[in-house]
């Protein structure tokens, strides 16, 4: 895979993101730019979920995106 390739992906995968939490922001998505602990960092942040919460969601989105992984 060349960057252009990974910068697509990318952008598929904030979207994604983005659909099923709305409340990231676009600066939350370069933080979390690929790091799977930094999107439930930030989903905890956003929605006062506790971490155990937050990674349930993480788990269960991914379960269901299986074409996106970290």
């Amino acid at each position: 895979m060349n960057k252009d390739e990974a910068s697509g992906n990318w952008k598929q995968f904030k979207g994604k993101m983005k659909e099923k939490w709305g409340k990231l922001t676009d600066d939350d998505m370069t933080v979390i730019e690929g790091k799977r602990d930094q999107l439930v960092g930030k989903i905890q942040e956003r929605y006062g979920y506790a971490k155990d919460q937050a990674e349930s969601e993480v788990k269960d989105w991914e379960s269901h995106n299986k074409d996106y992984r970290w």
